[in-house]
């Protein structure tokens, strides 16, 4: 059981080089070991390419044979994109399987395990588990519940305000916030934002800062706006910010800016209206049609209160700056209708922080991570 844990921690390690560009498909890492010895290792690159397993086997070639194949993720039993990894494995004479987590998603769920067994192979499942569905918790949201992991950042003064009266709100996180925030939108497939923060930040929302030593992407932008009044000349809509732009809005849109958005490239998804505002369960279901696992909230208060409302936010990040910016008039992190009493709160759970010089960042689920 301690080798397990080790060599499972190694396919962990290697799994995560897969963030961000692996979506639709789970982050995986693979560890062929034979003889106390690490022969082959394998991550899943992106979706269409290798799976991790096939990876580690073709680096460990013939020496596969009677050797011990690691994987954080249920091997698939079906044709997808790629062929089956339970057939490779079966070929390649490897005699034990260990696993951290069953596939969540019916399409594999167990059918794996059961061809690995029927061939003969030892499988052994639930090694660093807890691990595993938290690396992999966007994947089990978009395959379990056909929506997207919704992650919600905020950057806020030490009293809750995300800008002053006057909705100047640049800077109030340091420079090493930020930098970890354009790290986040490589790892994430949507970045979105509402009208407000359009207009009064005017952003790129671009993933500038790639994680070090690879390439990256640029996130999907989506912009929240029942009416169209998104300014067409903003620097989102420039080539400085590259990506896809999707513009959320409601039958209140006049049809000719809908027809100047789409003149420009955008996609422009017209949806419920909800409580005079885009339904925002609508739009995610959408999202998940269009391959969309995982999004990134970045204001501003009013579109993060809403979602809080709806409880459709699963991951708080709430960048903390020991800053008082004051004023009845200033704008919060988290607006909407909110609460009555303080039991129908948001408790968010399993808690992080982390130090960015002297910003201090809060993690937290408001969802319980289920496979």
């Amino acid at each position: 059981m301690r080798d397990d844990k080790i060599f499972m921690r190694l396919t962990l390690k290697l799994a995560k080089k897969g963030l961000g560009l692996t979506s639709p498909n789970p982050i995986v890492g693979a560890v062929v070991v034979k003889g106390n010895r690490v022969i082959g290792t394998g991550f899943h690159k992106k979706a269409g390419l290798a799976h991790a397993e096939v990876a580690a086997l073709n680096e460990a070639k013939a020496d596969a044979k009677g050797a011990t194949l690691y994987v954080n993720l249920e091997p698939c039993n079906h044709f997808g994109r790629t062929p089956p990894c339970t057939k490779a494995i079966i070929n390649s004479g490897i005699k034990k399987v260990v696993v951290a987590m069953q596939d969540p998603s019916p399409i594999t769920k167990g059918k794996g395990f059961q061809s690995l067994k029927k061939a003969g192979i030892a499988v052994t499942i639930g090694i660093l588990e807890s691990e595993a569905k938290r690396l992999n918790e966007v994947f089990i949201k978009y395959v379990t519940k056909k929506t997207p992991f919704v992650i919600a950042k905020v950057a806020q003064s030490l009293d809750g305000k995300i800008a002053t009266r006057a909705k100047d709100s640049k800077w109030i996180s340091n420079e090493k916030s930020r930098r970890y925030v354009h790290e986040l939108r490589g790892q994430v497939d949507a970045v979105m934002v509402g009208l407000g923060t359009v207009i009064s930040d005017n952003p790129l929302l671009t993933g500038r800062l790639i994680q070090k030593g690879r390439e990256g992407k640029h996130p999907v932008k989506v912009i929240v706006d029942c009416s169209l009044k998104t300014p067409i000349k903003s620097r989102i809509f420039t080539k400085d910010s590259p990506a896809k732009v999707i513009m959320a809005t409601t039958e209140r849109a006049p049809k000719p800016k809908i027809n100047k958005f789409q003149k420009i490239g955008c996609e422009v998804l017209v949806l419920k209206e909800k409580k005079g505002m885009v339904d925002l369960k609508q739009l995610l279901r959408k999202l998940r049609e269009k391959e969309i696992a995982s999004v990134l909230v970045e204001g501003g208060g009013e579109l993060i209160g809403n979602l809080a409302d709806e409880r459709l936010i699963d991951k708080f990040l709430i960048f903390i700056a020991p800053k008082i910016i004051g004023g009845r008039g200033a704008v919060t992190s988290v607006e909407g209708v909110g609460i009555r009493k303080i039991r129908q709160a948001l408790v968010l759970k399993d808690l992080k922080n982390k130090r960015f010089g002297t910003d201090l960042l809060i993690e937290g689920y408001s969802r319980c991570l289920r496979a």
